[in-house]
C-alpha cells in the first residue's frame, strides 16, 4: 500500500534531518508492502530561494490538502520583524487547531528528570497567536487575544478523545482566568462542560498557568496531559521538552479535521546548517508518529509495525550510546541514521 506524504524539508538544517528522517522510514517500511510517496514542495526562506513569491506557495498547500499528510522540517522565522511565522500560517489556512507534543524521557539522555511522561494539547489556531496588533499611537501598541467557544470546545474534546484513545489517566488545564476573565474564562467552561458531558472516565484539573508552572519543575510527574490555549501551550510545551533534554528529542504534531502536519519543533540552526552534525531525532519521532496517524487512516498494520520499529531502534541506539553531538555523542546527521537503520529489527 502506498500512502502519499508532502515532504517540506524547509531551512537551516531542516534539508539534512528530513533526507535523514526519510532514510529510516523508508527502511522500516522496506519489504512489508507498505511505502511512502514522499511529495516535495518547499515553504519558508526555501520556497524563496527556489523561486516562489510566497513564503509558503499555494502548491504547498493544495499538495497537503490533496494527501492529507506532510512532514516538516524547521522553517526560519525572524525575530521582531521580517516576515510572519510560516508555521502560524500553514496551521491557519489549513485548519491545523490541535497541537500534540509528547514530551518522554529516553534512556542514555541524562537530564534532572527521571520517567517524565507527558503530552501537552495546545490550541493552535487563536489567542493572542491570531497576529491581531496595531500601534494606535507611536510607542503604543495593542495586541487582542482571541477566544471562540467553538476552538474552545472544539480542542477540549480533541484532548479528551485523545487521552481516551491512547489510555492518559488526567488532563489539566493550565489557564489565567483570574486575571484574563473573559477569554480564559470561557476556555475553562468549555473544558469543564465538555469533561462533564462526555468524559467523566478521565479525571481533570485546573491550575493557574503559573502556579502550575511551578508545580511543573518541582515534580513533573505529578502531570498526564496539560491542555493549553495556544501561547500558553508554545511556552509550556518548550519547558517540558527541557525536562527530557530539549527540542532536539521531542516530536510534534499539528491536526486538523482532515490533514496532519508533523513536524521537528526545533528551530533551523542556520550556524550549523550543511555541516552534517544536525540531531534528526526530533523530525524522525514526529515521522513515527505520522506513521501511526496512517496507521489508523488507512487502517495498514504495516506503517504501525514501522512505527514500533523505528521507535525501538532510536531508544536503543541512544541508550547503548550512538548519539549526535547535541546528547554528547559524536555522530552526525547520517551516521545517526545509519545506527538507527542497523536497529531496525
Amino acid at each position: 500500500m502506498e500512502h502519499g506524504s508532502v515532504l517540506i524539508p524547509g531551512d537551516g538544517i531542516g534539508p539534512e534531518v528530513t533526507a535523514a528522517a526519510c532514510r529510516i522510514i523508508d527502511a522500516a517500511l522496506l519489504g512489508s508492502g507498505s511505502s511512502i510517496d514522499w511529495i516535495e514542495c518547499h515553504a519558508g526562506v526555501t520556497a524563496l530561494e527556489r523561486g516562489h513569491t510566497d513564503l509558503l506557495p499555494q502548491e504547498t498547500i493544495d499538495a497537503i490538502q490533496k494527501v492529507g499528510v506532510a512532514l516538516k522540517g524547521p522553517c526560519t522565522t525572524p525575530i521582531g520583524g521580517g516576515f510572519s511565522s510560516v508555521n502560524v500560517a500553514l496551521r491557519k489556512t489549513l485548519d491545523l487547531y490541535g497541537a500534540v507534543r509528547p514530551v518522554r524521557s529516553i534512556d542514555g539522555v541524562k537530564t534532572r528528570y527521571e520517567d517524565v511522561d507527558l503530552v501537552v494539547i495546545r490550541e493552535n489556531t487563536e489567542g493572542l497567536y491570531a497576529g491581531l496588533e496595531n500601534e494606535i499611537t507611536p510607542g503604543v501598541v495593542t495586541s487582542l487575544k482571541v477566544a471562540t467557544e467553538k476552538a474552545s470546545y472544539r480542542i477540549a474534546r480533541f484532548a479528551f478523545e485523545y487521552a481516551r484513545s491512547r489510555g492518559r489517566r488526567k488532563i489539566t488545564v493550565f489557564h489565567k482566568a483570574n486575571i484574563l476573565k473573559k477569554s480564559d474564562g470561557l476556555f475553562i467552561r468549555c473544558s469543564q462542560e465538555v469533561h462533564e458531558a462526555e468524559f467523566k472516565d478521565i479525571e481533570y484539573e485546573e491550575l493557574i498557568i503559573d502556579a502550575a508552572c511551578m508545580r511543573l519543575v518541582q515534580d513533573p510527574s505529578r502531570f498526564d496531559m496539560l491542555l493549553c490555549e495556544n501561547l500558553y501551550g508554545d511556552v509550556v510545551s518548550d519547558l517540558c521538552a527541557g525536562f527530557v533534554g530539549g527540542l532536539g528529542v521531542t516530536p510534534g504534531a499539528n491536526f486538523g479535521e482532515i490533514n496532519a502536519v508533523f513536524e521537528a519543533v526545533h528551530g533551523s540552526a542556520p550556524d550549523i546548517a550543511g555541516q552534517g552534525i544536525a540531531n534528526p531525532l526530533a523530525i524522525t519521532m514526529s515521522g513515527v508518529m505520522m506513521l501511526n496517524h496512517i496507521s489508523v487512516r488507512s487502517d495498514d498494520p504495516a506503517a504501525k509495525i514501522a512505527a514500533e520499529r523505528i521507535k525501538v531502534a532510536y531508544n536503543t541506539a541512544v541508550r547503548e550510546g550512538d548519539r549526535t553531538g547535541d546528547l554528547g555523542g559524536d555522530l552526525g546527521t547520517e551516521a545517526f541514521a545509519d545506527a538507527l537503520i542497523r536497529r531496525l529489527d
